[in-house]
């Protein structure tokens, strides 16, 4: 998460934790993209990820978790606040 954040950089995962551990920071970044899907190749979710890099870049570069499933995209915008 460290050098995502110093090189502007974005994490791609499917791992739940990595969302947990930004949002519990309370920092505005970087942002994860978070996958849930069953099948995690390319060929399965590769057009869902460019999708929505590509429909959600300004939410993205400002700092946001995206979480993509095989049907829709939910974004929050950094900071979370309770």
């Amino acid at each position: 998460m460290r050098w995502a954040a110093d090189h502007g950089a974005v994490v791609l995962t499917a791992d739940l934790d990595f969302s947990a551990i930004l949002a519990a920071s309370g920092e505005n970044g970087p942002s994860v993209v978070q996958v849930r899907a069953d099948l995690l190749t390319p060929t399965a979710i590769g057009g869902a990820v460019t999708g929505a890099l590509r429909a959600l870049r300004k939410e993205i570069e400002a700092g946001a978790i995206v979480t993509l499933d095989a049907h829709r995209s939910r974004v929050r915008i950094l900071p979370l606040t309770r």
